[in-house]
């Protein structure tokens, strides 16, 4: 089934209602500021072969959330400790089959990138979930996790054993 349609589009508000307004009119995906969570990115089990330029995964080989910028791939968190395994029992069962054309596109219905999730915009983009310090407050977060610390300011990056930091230009 396919379907278009234009929205910006707003997730996980604690009383079930969207609030009047987004943060801004140029947000595309915006998340609730009530709550200690995350945004968990996709586990595959390698780099993407042949990805678009702004995939973000998170590689469970070598346990790094990736970013492929200017055709190549970016690492952005620390690797985890081997004491710390992450499980994907899940994701290598035989009895769920990967539907590699499955694809969900916010902002557009003519998007030519490839992903799960794809958000296409030329003046919109999107709000990660908003934690006032992570490390503390998230509890057991998941691999691949991330969310922007409202104290610091800074995107922070769960990579299943610590938190990596990346900090605005000074």
């Amino acid at each position: 089934v396919f379907s278009t349609s234009q929205a910006q589009v707003y997730i996980n508000s604690q009383s079930g209602a969207v609030p009047a307004n987004l943060s801004s009119p140029s947000v595309l995906l915006e998340f609730s500021n009530n709550a200690n969570k995350g945004l968990i990115l996709p586990w595959t089990n390698g780099d993407v072969a042949n990805p678009s330029n702004g995939t973000i995964i998170f590689n469970t080989v070598s346990k790094k959330v990736k970013v492929y910028i200017n055709d190549r791939w970016i690492d952005y968190s620390n690797e985890a400790s081997s004491n710390n395994a992450i499980d994907t029992s899940l994701q290598n069962n035989p009895a769920y089959t990967e539907k590699p054309n499955a694809t969900t596109i916010i902002g557009s219905n003519a998007a030519t990138a490839k992903g799960i999730l794809v958000l296409e915009s030329s003046n919109k983009a999107m709000v990660l979930p908003k934690v006032a310090s992570p490390h503390l407050n998230i509890i057991n977060p998941s691999p691949g996790m991330i969310v922007f610390d409202t104290v610091k300011e800074l995107l922070c990056i769960y990579n299943g054993t610590q938190w990596s930091f990346i900090q605005k230009d000074q």
